[in-house]
């Protein structure tokens, strides 16, 4: 999958060819260029950016100093590619674009985690990626220290709001759903989205959900619907959930909090590829 986006990722960039490098580079001119680091943060997408010079120039060498995973300090060299220099031009900003997004996200998500990591409370990611670029985001929470929330509309059954609503309620929506799980024979987790007590408490009528989600409770009222919910349940919390609030939120018992942000707004990391012409 990930060469099948890598083949992708090149044919809109470089197209019928990088004319800037082919004009003013030797075909067979080798170089030297080194992943430079110019901001603090957890490094993501070194496996990535391997791949992609193993698939544009097998003949490169490619050698890791730090890790998917590693905090990164200004300065720090995370890797050094020898190979041919058109294919260091020409693949050089695919590598930055997936390295930067992906150590943001990273950064981001060790951030988050660690403020709740008094807790038993775990960070999870949402749906809220980037089209076609959902596998790297979701890399890169794991990276960072989350959780993957899920992968698609096709690895759990999730009951939100609209669900609910174009339904005709909670209970058609779980009974239709328990009705089609059974006729197509699916082992699949099933997710409730509650907005409010009442849902909660018809939800919790249904001992084969396998999730409640609280959407948008606070942490107050949070904590009131944990004692209500029988332990065989797992608990997410969802919904305007940020760095200044999740404290609260993972300290009302919740097992899981996902956070959209992690990848639909969050800062990419500044990272440089550098020729070094001093080998």
């Amino acid at each position: 999958m990930l060469k099948s986006h890598i083949d992708l990722w090149l044919k809109e960039d470089v197209g019928f060819g990088d004319y800037s490098s082919l004009a003013t580079i030797a075909p067979d001119q080798l170089g030297e260029a080194r992943l430079l680091v110019k901001e603090q943060g957890v490094l993501a997408g070194v496996e990535v950016a391997r791949e992609i010079i193993r698939i544009t120039d097998p003949e490169a060498t490619f050698e890791r100093y730090k890790q998917d995973g590693d905090w990164v300090e200004p300065g720090d060299i995370a890797f050094k590619i020898v190979g041919r220099v058109i294919n260091l031009l020409s693949t050089e900003r695919l590598i930055l674009n997936c390295m930067q997004r992906m150590s943001g996200i990273a950064t981001k998500t060790r951030f988050l985690q660690q403020k709740i990591a008094h807790t038993s409370a775990r960070l999870l990611d949402t749906r809220k990626t980037t089209p076609g670029f959902r596998m790297l985001e979701k890399q890169a929470v794991l990276i960072g220290g989350g959780l993957n929330h899920r992968h698609g509309l096709y690895d759990m059954i999730m009951l939100k709001d609209n669900h609910l609503d174009f339904c005709g309620g909670i209970a058609n929506a779980v009974t239709k759903t328990l009705n089609f799980i059974e006729a197509q024979n699916l082992d699949i987790k099933i997710e409730v989205e509650v907005r409010n007590l009442k849902e909660l408490n018809e939800v919790i009528l249904f001992d084969q959900v396998d999730r409640i989600m609280l959407d948008n409770f606070t942490p107050e009222e949070i904590s009131s619907c944990i004692k209500l919910i029988p332990g065989h349940f797992e608990t997410e919390a969802s919904g305007g959930i940020n760095e200044d609030n999740i404290v609260a939120y993972a300290e009302t018992g919740i097992q899981f909090i996902s956070v959209g942000a992690l990848t639909h707004n969050v800062k990419s990391l500044d990272l440089s590829l550098k020729a070094n012409l001093g080998q």
